[in-house]
């Protein structure tokens, strides 16, 4: 054969070989935005499942979007149910097919479950019932650590951090939320006059109060020093709810538009500035100094003990694994705090026998001392109002999970890879739950405990429930106790006429046009 047959039969070839993978890769993409969408929606409706037909690559994403849209376009009325405002698009569905039904999250059906026998059952086999993979990739330039894990490798992690979250760990920080609160405060009696009122948005206070409690117990610094990275963590959020009311094309984050390379400077900033923190530590424990009892301190002495016990530093996390959980600890302790304290406060402001309530409390347990740990433990009505404004609004107001592998779910059989969605705020407000009553505030439904007031099921569940319900909900509701508690010794106040109620859920549910107050200063 000569050399230009030669030429011909490898060109002949490559070409064949570049027909069969595009075939391959079209055939891959026909499956993702056709082939599977259909078989799935015919297994779902063969359960008795219901729901719009599959619409051809973005399902029931441009109604979703709109319907959101539409919702949060002006503010309600503090006596309108806040439900339709946070799930619009799963109420419209509900009401057209009733509980047992889905929705096209682009090719991805995501079925609804409100059922509290199914949704414990999901909880507690987290190994089975797992978070779902977030197609966009940009959402884990936000936050990963051990909130985006699952198996041995989340188990590990949630083993090395647990130490941090001992309540005995929590008593030493107590301080540190004193501190903060104080700071807060003192600002707040040089904008309040000794006899008189005045107005005051108390939300952007309320963020930097509860950045500069993490700011100290995570790493012992002041809110100034972390300031950037709360600053950073908001914008990208931003950008990530608008990347998603969007279907996700793979690929796309690589393209250089303005979101996307402003995603990643943020990304370097913020591990750029705890890397730095981190170094610090380690530095000082070279040179033998004892780590801080901060979270960080304790996270690094925990990570090192794990690894010194099995002799293997693969028992460990890396350094960039800890950077990442820092990460976790600045956005999840300082939004969960901010949002509860801020709709606690909303509530209080309009319901004034509650407010007058949980100050005589405070006050009868210790007057205008500094409060102590158990103290602080022992207010039942404010624990029972934080309670009722945790169900009222939820910081995580939805929940989703992906089967790992394919299992049955109550009398529903599940292919591996299905989505599930549990409305946490739908059932915190249901009628049926919690009676005529459920979208008032009402802390005596808490006055038994939690599982008196849920009768003992799967209905309330604002940090979660399982194995993986929040490492930090304790230090949330200490943290909140703590402000609650001083700035009741201080201040009355109530709801300002210019406040406008508007609730919308960007990663957590917050005012979406803060919360202006009037304060009295006591």
């Amino acid at each position: 054969m000569n050399s230009t047959s030669m030429g011909t039969t490898q060109s002949i070839i490559a070409t064949l070989c570049a027909i069969i993978f595009l075939v391959y890769k079209a055939c891959k993409v026909l499956n993702w935005i056709w082939i599977r969408p259909k078989k799935l929606e015919k297994c779902l409706r063969k359960q008795g499942l219901k729901g719009n037909s599959y619409r051809l690559f973005y399902g029931d994403i441009k109604q979703l979007s709109k319907s959101l849209k539409d919702a949060n376009s002006k503010p309600i009325n503090l006596s309108d149910d806040v439900v339709p405002r946070i799930i619009p698009y799963y109420l419209q569905v509900i009401k057209k097919y009733g509980k047992r039904s889905f929705v096209w999250q682009g090719p991805n059906p995501t079925i609804l479950i409100t059922e509290p026998e199914l949704i414990k059952e999901i909880f507690s086999k987290n190994y089975i019932y797992q978070k779902p993979h977030i197609p966009n990739p940009l959402a884990m330039l936000l936050t990963r650590g051990v909130v985006s894990l699952e198996e041995q490798k989340w188990a590990k992690h949630r083993k090395i951090l647990n130490p941090a979250f001992h309540m005995e760990k929590l008593k030493h920080m107590l301080p540190a939320f004193y501190l903060s609160c104080s700071d807060m405060l003192h600002k707040w009696e040089e904008i309040i006059p000794v006899k008189g009122s005045n107005e005051l948005d108390i939300w952007p206070h309320i963020q930097r109060m509860t950045s500069d409690v993490i700011s100290r117990t995570a790493f012992g610094s002041s809110y100034e020093e972390g300031r950037r990275i709360f600053e950073l963590h908001e914008e990208q959020a931003e950008y990530l709810i608008k990347s998603f009311n969007s279907v996700y094309f793979p690929g796309s984050r690589y393209l250089p538009t303005k979101m996307n390379k402003r995603m990643k400077e943020c990304e370097t900033e913020v591990r750029e500035t705890i890397t730095r923190l981190i170094d610090n530590r380690l530095k000082a424990k070279e040179a033998g100094k004892a780590l801080n009892d901060d979270l960080l301190g304790i996270l690094l002495e925990s990570n090192s003990k794990e690894v010194e016990e099995h002799g293997n530093k693969n028992f460990g996390m890396s350094i960039p694994e800890v950077i990442e959980e820092c990460k976790l600890f600045y956005f999840a302790g300082q939004e969960t705090t901010a949002v509860l304290l801020v709709w606690t406060m909303i509530l209080l402001g309009r319901n004034q026998e509650w407010q007058e309530r949980a100050r005589e409390e405070v006050c009868q347990a210790f007057g205008k001392n500094k409060p102590t740990f158990d103290e602080l433990y022992r207010l039942k009505i404010v624990t029972m109002i934080l309670y009722e404004s945790l169900r009222l609004y939820p910081p995580i107001s939805t929940r989703t999970r992906r089967t790992s592998e394919e299992t049955k779910l109550g009398e529903l059989d599940l292919p591996k890879g299905a989505l599930l969605f549990i409305p946490t705020i739908l059932l915190h407000h249901d009628k049926e739950i919690w009676g005529e009553d459920a979208k008032e505030f009402n802390p005596e439904r808490f006055s038994e405990g939690v599982l008196k007031a849920t009768k003992g099921q799967m209905t309330y569940f604002p940090f979660g429930a399982g194995p993986r319900i929040c490492i930090g909900q304790n230090f949330a509701i200490l943290e909140a106790k703590m402000a609650i508690a001083m700035i009741l010794q201080r201040f009355y106040f109530e709801l300002s006429p210019s406040y406008a109620h508007a609730p919308y859920s960007m990663i957590t549910l917050k005012p979406k046009y803060g919360a202006p107050l009037i304060l009295y200063r006591l």
